[in-house]
């Protein structure tokens, strides 16, 4: 009991509305139920539909039309429109998230935090009110220990691994039911067949900082820059990109550089400025990773798992 109120002084505001959410969506997904026994909910983080979520989803529509499946984004999404393109949609984190998730029998995502309100729904889904499938199908492959994983952290119903060895590691570790972790891959990984490589294009893709990712800053959007521009992070990689050792190598080597950071920095991507003739600044939705991936010949990266993406590919990286 002590983690579960170790849990509730993370509790916001805003999540005391989404107790209301799940109280007035539960009987009515219990009515609901009735209609739709075979209900599939999917989703990546709400903002963006690139990630193993929408790969899986995009799959089950063109492959399974017959498979009842919503994929759950936010309208103001650059990618809204495709996933509607695509099939069945439901606004993130509104009330009619809260019926399609309870109603679901398997809940599907690429992140932990992936449903209507993290912090009720880790309450419902830990001590064991909320008992439905849920699927979690990762959002890259786990390269270190991450606690919050555990079994008793999560009580997911599958938990999908990419190699032996992950899997392997995960199935000993994590405290996981036998048979709960599956050694299956990542659906987006299915997208990396038919890449084509522009000859000396370099990919910078460093990772985010939880001290400065989407939930670390507080206040003002201006004062998130500002805090993130005094931050080594920034400054660190603006020299980086910036270097006269790097212009000197494109320019002797005929090489082009694209950077691109984690999703949770592209808020400070406006921040980042360029003296370097040969860099790009790739800004989301205009440049996604998976297009970038697929068309460089060779990645910098710092402890990103998308390096496992790159290597699929069979493309060197450092």
């Amino acid at each position: 009991m002590s983690r579960f109120f170790e849990k509730l002084k993370d509790v916001k505001p805003k999540d005391i509305l989404h107790i209301f959410l799940f109280i007035f969506a539960l009987p009515i997904a219990l009515v609901y139920k009735r209609f739709r026994k075979d209900l599939w909910l999917v989703c990546d983080n709400g903002v963006e539909a690139t990630d193993n979520g929408f790969c899986f989803f995009e799959y089950v529509c063109k492959n399974h039309p017959e498979q009842d499946c919503v994929y759950a984004v936010y309208k103001n999404s650059v990618d809204y429109e495709n996933v509607k393109k695509t099939g069945k949609t439901v606004k993130y984190g509104s009330f009619a998230h809260w019926i399609l998730y309870l109603t679901a029998k398997v809940n599907i995502s690429s992140q932990k935090g992936g449903k209507p309100n993290y912090a009720v729904c880790y309450l419902l889904e830990v001590y064991g009110i909320l008992r439905n499938s849920r699927v979690f199908l990762q959002h890259g492959v786990i390269l270190t220990n991450i606690d919050f994983l555990y079994y008793k952290n999560t009580k997911m119903s599958m938990f999908v691994t990419s190699t032996y060895r992950e899997w392997e590691y995960v199935n000993n570790n994590y405290g996981y039911p036998e048979g709960t972790v599956k050694l299956l891959g990542l659906p987006r990984w299915d997208k990396l067949h038919d890449f084509k490589t522009v000859p000396n294009q370099i990919l910078i893709m460093p990772t985010w900082r939880d001290w400065i990712g989407t939930d670390a800053l507080s206040k003002s959007i201006e004062d998130d820059k500002k805090a993130f521009c005094e931050s080594d992070y920034f400054k660190n990689w603006s020299k980086i990109i910036n270097s006269k050792r790097l212009e000197e190598i494109c320019e002797k080597y005929g090489c082009t550089v694209m950077f691109y950071p984690h999703r949770d920095m592209q808020r400070f991507i406006d921040c980042f400025s360029k003296s370097n003739p040969y860099l790009t600044i790739c800004k989301y939705p205009e440049y996604t990773v998976q297009e970038l991936m697929k068309s460089s010949a060779f990645m910098i990266t710092d402890y990103s798992s998308v390096q496992i993406d790159f290597a699929y590919m069979k493309k060197p990286l450092a």
